[in-house]
């Protein structure tokens, strides 16, 4: 008698059907993953930025330390939202695992597995699709941080200042655009 039972008796054709059913999942990893590296790269960024201003802060008086506090508040959701849409990828990536494996039991265990394969690729997408939903708030957290302050944008360096005057016809305001000559 042979130990391996049903596996010895498994047709190619059933094998072959199988690997073309997993084919699919399979491609959904490799996306997942793809994504996962995405928001791994945002989280690094984010804590980056995070100990960049936590060394900021002690120093930081007025004005310019409520302004890092906030921003630092910020970066702890950006955190905290990453690592949500981490997990529910992850989970999604498990559940996609797990239709893969149940593909193969059920053809070779002949056992009816159907209804728990669609019911963990639901999960999956829905697991896949809460991820995107999640980093999508905080790619609009981000931009909210990103806000350029006035005082950067129309900054001038001293004694710039009655140059720029001159420059600008005498109003004292500085040409955004270049004046093409």
């Amino acid at each position: 008698m042979n130990p391996l039972g049903a596996l010895a008796d498994t047709e190619l054709s059933l094998v072959a059907h199988t690997i073309q059913l997993a084919v699919a999942p399979v491609f959904l990893l490799a996306g997942i993953g793809a994504f996962l590296n995405v928001c791994a790269g945002r989280l690094a960024r984010v804590i980056d930025r995070a100990r960049i201003l936590e060394k900021l802060v002690p120093g930081s008086t007025g004005a310019e330390h409520d302004r890092l506090i906030s921003e630092i508040r910020i970066l702890d959701r950006r955190i905290w939202v990453v690592n949500w849409a981490i997990f529910l990828s992850v989970l999604a990536a498990l559940l996609t695992c797990a239709v893969v494996v149940l593909l193969f039991a059920s053809y070779l265990a002949d056992v009816n597995l159907g209804t728990l394969v669609a019911l963990l690729f639901m999960g999956s997408m829905l697991s896949i699709g809460a991820g995107f939903a999640i980093f999508l708030v905080e790619t609009r957290l981000g931009s909210r941080v990103i806000h350029i302050r006035n005082e950067i944008l129309y900054h001038q360096a001293e004694g710039e200042e009655r140059n720029g005057a001159e420059r600008s016809g005498g109003t004292g305001r500085k040409r955004l655009t270049p004046r093409i000559r």
